[in-house]
């Protein structure tokens, strides 16, 4: 079972609390930047997924005109014979 008298609380060395303060600071600082890189990863993924979507759209449109003209010219050859 743990002791449940209280003790008095200890001295930290100096560096030990200077090297934790280094570090929080450290975090703290480079937050901004994190978020930032982490945004432009965001649009620069979102914009290349717009691109891709236009390319895919603009084939499956130039097959629907290759499909509609060969229609088209089948019919205007079946007529005339």
């Amino acid at each position: 079972m743990a002791d449940t008298t209280s003790t008095a609380p200890t001295a930290v060395n100096g560096q030990v609390v200077d090297s934790v303060t280094i570090t929080n600071t450290k975090v703290l600082a480079e937050a901004p930047a994190m978020a930032m890189g982490s945004l432009y990863q965001t649009i620069g993924n979102s914009v290349a997924m717009a691109a891709a979507n236009a390319v895919y759209a603009q084939q499956q449109a130039n097959v629907t005109y290759q499909a509609a003209s060969t229609l088209g010219i089948t019919k205007m050859f079946s007529q005339n014979g």
